[in-house]
């Protein structure tokens, strides 16, 4: 199996009557890609940018993302909430989360042992997707907007880019905790990003303070709430796709 990385230079590169069939790209820069005349029947195309910065994607020359978006927020009542500009919104937005995730806490609480530690197509299972929204919180509220010392919860979970911006993985605990531990986690920096908005200003949210990846990037106090709003509302999405895959597996067979 050929795999390509971020060493190799692939832009502009033609592929012709090749068999790609069961290719994955992961973060992978597929901008202005044309493809004619193939076959992408059972093709899955996840693009959390393409909804939130209003691009454009044509499929036989009909743009999808408005039919997208549209059901995104048929599916994810609250998503809309997710660009609030003034204390009020975002106080109103986060309570659309808290109240998300309590529906989908509901259905995980029905699911069998084990199931929370379960991963689907390699990807991160749902305790895991818990862990790094606490890490999430860590690094755009705790260290960004707050500038504590160590902001990093040991349970957090990091993406894999995490040290090559400077940080040290070594403060998130290895191996597999409880789930039990990874609520109580969960649950108190829930509680703290909604302790921040309850006495947030409109002066606060124009406060200025430095990027965590890009120190000479600005970020507003207000883009770094939207960043903690969109890996909420979109690791939900995550979660809530592959419930839906480990639900019509046959437990009892495990």
């Amino acid at each position: 199996m050929a795999i390509f990385d971020s060493s190799d230079d692939l832009q502009g590169s033609r592929f012709s009557d090749a068999d790609l069939r069961g290719s994955r790209f992961n973060g992978c820069d597929l901008s202005d890609a044309k493809m004619r005349g193939g076959n992408m029947q059972g093709a899955d195309i996840d693009d959390p940018w393409l909804l939130r910065d209003g691009g454009v994607l044509l499929v036989n020359g009909v743009d999808v993302v408005p039919f997208v978006r549209g059901e995104m927020l048929r599916r994810f009542p609250g998503r809309a909430t997710m660009r609030a500009a003034d204390p009020e919104g975002l106080r109103g937005a986060w309570a659309a989360v808290e109240q998300a995730w309590a529906s989908t806490m509901e259905r995980v609480a029905a699911l069998p042992a084990g199931a929370v530690d379960e991963s689907v197509d390699g990807e991160w299972s749902f305790s895991q997707t818990l862990r790094h929204l606490v890490m999430a919180t860590d690094i755009w509220l705790r260290l960004t907007i707050l500038g504590i010392e160590a902001p990093f919860h040991s349970l957090g979970q990091p993406n894999d880019g995490f040290a090559e911006y400077g940080y040290d993985a070594s403060v998130f605990t290895p191996g597999v905790p409880s789930f039990p531990e990874v609520l109580e986690a969960r649950a108190g920096r829930v509680a703290m990003v909604r302790g921040f908005l309850a006495t947030l200003t409109d002066a606060d949210l124009e406060e200025k303070h430095a990027n965590p990846g890009n120190p000479d990037r600005e970020e507003s106090t207000r883009s770094c709430l939207h960043v903690i709003l969109s890996e909420e509302w979109e690791h939900l999405r995550f979660a809530v796709r592959d419930l839906d895959a480990i639900g019509k597996r046959d437990w009892g067979r495990v």
